[in-house]
């Protein structure tokens, strides 16, 4: 038995989907149906008393012309997204975080897609560790997230499966 649940559950008498391929030759029709709830709330894993997702945003403090765009990075934030949770420039290592860095917060899953496609063309030579607010702060922060730019190393040890370290 697979240690995920299936996600197929509610599924199991749906009628089988067509294999037509579109006109593009490439992808395959999918028919009319409902909307996902998903492109209005974030999946019943997520911590209610919490935001959705952080963005954290790393930078070197030391390479000047990479602490100068992320500095203009988090100012051009605050006038693009005022809407967001954004916290201010750490210019040194602060909990889990490697290197320096300002962390942005999302609300809702629109918030969150807008953000993540602006930042991916928007970030420059910054990179962007992105985590779900589940409850467990390291699996969040491993298993769960993802990464635009490179990978940085956490300190994991700051994290425990129950904290909710940001």
């Amino acid at each position: 038995m697979s240690q995920w649940p299936s996600l197929l559950t509610g599924y199991e008498d749906a009628e089988p989907l067509p294999t037509t391929i579109n006109p593009d030759g490439k992808s395959l029709y999918n028919p009319p149906g409902p909307r996902s709830a998903t492109y209005d709330e974030f999946p019943k894993q997520f911590n209610p008393s919490k935001n959705g997702f952080d963005f954290h945003v790393y930078y070197m403090p030391a390479v000047a012309a990479q602490a100068q765009y992320a500095k203009e990075l988090h100012e051009r934030v605050r006038r693009e997204f005022p809407e967001l949770r954004i916290y201010r420039l750490w210019d040194k290592p602060v909990g889990p975080h490697p290197t320096a860095m300002f962390e942005v917060n999302t609300f809702n899953p629109h918030q969150t897609g807008a953000f993540f496609s602006w930042l991916v063309v928007h970030r420059g030579p910054c990179d962007v560790l992105v985590h779900p607010n589940t409850g467990n702060a390291l699996r969040d922060h491993t298993e769960l997230a993802t990464w635009i730019g490179r990978r940085w190393p956490l300190y994991e040890e700051c994290l425990s499966p129950t904290r909710t370290t940001s």
